[in-house]
């Protein structure tokens, strides 16, 4: 047992934690997902592999090792939106996450005031707030703005007569960053489609980012808020300011 423990180097303790670490982020990631069901098939079928090697079902075997040697190709067939997320989030963190807070009461307040005012006046719009996953590729296509979040800017843009009220909104702290942003629609069919473009783009990109966006519906006028590639819907004032203050208001 003591010469086990003299072979054990510092480093291995760190790879132990690092291995740890990668595991747990895969699980997290996959969490509440279908790619969760899809993990326990995988773990099932390993289990299948085991038994049929002790019990000698060779022709069993034989299937399963032939799975197996195709299983990285499998894996990213499977999981391609899981592993496509985490691309963009290992890409996309900033050093600095604090900058992706809406900054102060007033500007959550804003949004809240601006969202109300544009459902009452069946006014389309789609607003979407930066978190600690960087934006900046969407950013970079639309019309660049550095702009307190004012409810009165926010209806000016999405006004039906301004040359960029059919692209997003893109806010950075308590700043509008840029409008008149077009995002690419979701590829996935999971979607209802009685969804409408504003709020497919929406899910879309949630479901891609840690980003968050409130949506207003132009048939009806309806406030829903998109995050983690669902969507919260027939949200009331007091409904969308007390879930973006659980989000981002600072404790």
């Amino acid at each position: 047992m003591s010469d086990f423990i003299q072979l054990i180097r510092p480093w291995d303790f760190l790879d132990i934690f690092l291995v740890s670490l990668i595991l747990y982020r895969l699980l997290l990631l996959v969490k509440g997902t279908r790619a969760a069901q899809m993990l326990l098939g995988l773990i099932l079928l390993l289990a299948a592999s085991l038994l049929s090697s002790r019990l000698n079902l060779y022709t069993l075997d034989w299937l399963i090792q032939s799975f197996w040697a195709q299983i990285v190709l499998a894996v990213i067939i499977l999981f391609q939106p899981e592993i496509r997320r985490a691309l963009a989030q290992m890409g996309g963190s900033r050093l600095f996450p604090a900058v992706s807070r809406l900054a102060g009461f007033k500007s959550l307040e804003e949004l809240v005031r601006a969202s109300v005012a544009l459902s009452k006046r069946g006014i389309g719009a789609l607003m979407i707030i930066e978190r600690e996953i960087s934006l900046s590729d969407l950013i970079e296509v639309g019309t660049p703005m550095d702009a307190k979040v004012s409810r009165e800017l926010l209806l000016s843009i999405f006004h039906p007569t301004s040359p960029i009220h059919d692209g997003a909104v893109i806010i950075r702290g308590n700043r509008i960053v840029a409008a008149g942003c077009f995002l690419p629609l979701p590829l996935t069919t999971k979607l209802s489609k009685t969804l409408g473009t504003r709020h497919r783009a929406g899910v879309g990109l949630t479901d891609e980012t840690d980003a968050v966006g409130i949506v207003i519906s132009e048939e009806t006028g309806e406030i829903s808020v998109a995050m983690d590639g669902g969507l919260q819907k027939n949200l009331e004032m007091d409904d969308l300011r007390e879930l973006l203050n659980a989000l981002f208001a600072k404790k």
